[in-house]
């Protein structure tokens, strides 16, 4: 088992470093060159910059049983077709439950940005998201370890 970040703009991989390496767990960083990352405990992997170029490397690179943490939710949506546990920044896991009506949702302010219309960006990062993540992540590989996969 191994744990995928999609490192383009995630506020959360220290966090996840720091816990995978307390763990000695495997961690990958997916980036492309618009984020250059260096790491002393994880691989890092950076691509041509492009439309979801990294998302996409990242999702031909999942086994079943990987956990990815991203923002984005159609590369979720792909994890979760190859049987991966998909985590957001702010401890939201995806899953078959609610993944549709995030894409949906996603899809809806896409055509009203298209129309001319405007939307409000995302808020200020709050401690409390980092806390959210940090609890559900452990909890994640918790689980993971107690079924024997890690």
């Amino acid at each position: 088992m191994t744990v995928f970040i999609d490192a383009d703009g995630c506020p959360v991989i220290a966090a996840a470093k720091d816990i995978c390496r307390q763990r000695n767990i495997p961690l990958t960083l997916v980036c492309d060159t618009s984020h250059l990352f260096s790491s002393d405990y994880a691989k890092v992997i950076t691509v041509d910059k492009g439309t979801d170029s990294a998302d996409l490397v990242l999702a031909n690179m999942v086994k079943k049983g990987d956990v990815v943490i991203t923002q984005d939710y159609g590369l979720a949506a792909m994890c979760l077709a190859r049987n991966c546990i998909c985590l957001s920044q702010n401890g939201l896991v995806y899953d078959n439950t609610n993944i549709d009506s995030l894409l949906m949702a996603r899809h809806t302010a896409k055509k009203i940005r298209r129309s001319g219309g405007r939307l409000k960006g995302p808020h200020k990062r709050t401690p409390q998201q980092d806390d959210d993540f940090r609890t559900q992540f452990i909890g994640i590989l918790n689980t993971l370890q107690k079924e024997g996969k890690i």
